[in-house]
């Protein structure tokens, strides 16, 4: 009798545990992460049209590994383009999605393709958006990109029904050269300027 009465109440001290920590999929588990990019810009460019087709947050304890940040825009958006020159001071929204709660270790970007023009008329488009018109009248040319893949290795936590808003900086000026048959080249480079936290 005293071993099913001990056994009844560790159990229910397990369940009781148990509830009231939560489930890694309990929407209260959750924390918002939001993305917003600014930029250095390439001086001699009219505008700089950047593709990216993949955002994402990696997890600490392997629970979830690489979890996809979602574009903004309209849900179901593969890609996201920014013109980095509409970008120099300003910041528009990358992606942002509600995720487990905890502890995160860095940041994956790739960007896609890149555009690069001179001269022609400026469009009255945001910065961002799924897709950009080039300017009217420009000349343009397609950048190289050998890789763009960036990794930001920073820590940051995401809390239950909290917002974690991280601000990057794509260094335009730095991520495009010239090389010597006169055509464009980019090598990404991508930096944290802050990460913010609150309600």
């Amino acid at each position: 009798m005293r071993t099913n009465t001990a056994f009844t109440i560790a159990l229910g001290l397990s369940l009781f545990v148990l509830a009231c920590s939560g489930s890694p999929t309990d929407p209260s588990r959750s924390g918002n992460l939001r993305l917003m990019i600014t930029d250095a810009p390439f001086d001699d460019a009219s505008a700089l049209h950047v593709t990216f087709t993949e955002v994402k947050a990696h997890r600490e304890d392997g629970a979830g590994g690489w979890l996809t940040v979602p574009f903004a825009g309209s849900p179901a958006a593969t890609t996201r383009t920014c013109n980095l020159k509409k970008l120099d001071g300003p910041f528009d929204i990358l992606g942002a999605a509600s995720l487990d709660a905890g502890q995160y270790t860095q940041i994956r970007l790739v960007v896609q393709s890149a555009q690069i023009y001179f001269g022609g008329t400026a469009t009255g488009e945001p910065a961002c958006a799924t897709a950009l018109a080039a300017p009217g009248g420009a000349m343009s040319e397609t950048l190289e990109i050998p890789s763009g893949e960036v990794k930001l290795i920073h820590p940051f936590a995401l809390t239950s029904n909290g917002t974690t808003t991280i601000e990057l900086d794509f260094d335009g000026g730095q991520s495009v050269n010239q090389t010597g048959n006169g055509r464009y080249r980019m090598t990404p480079v991508i930096k944290i300027l802050a990460v913010k936290t609150g309600l």
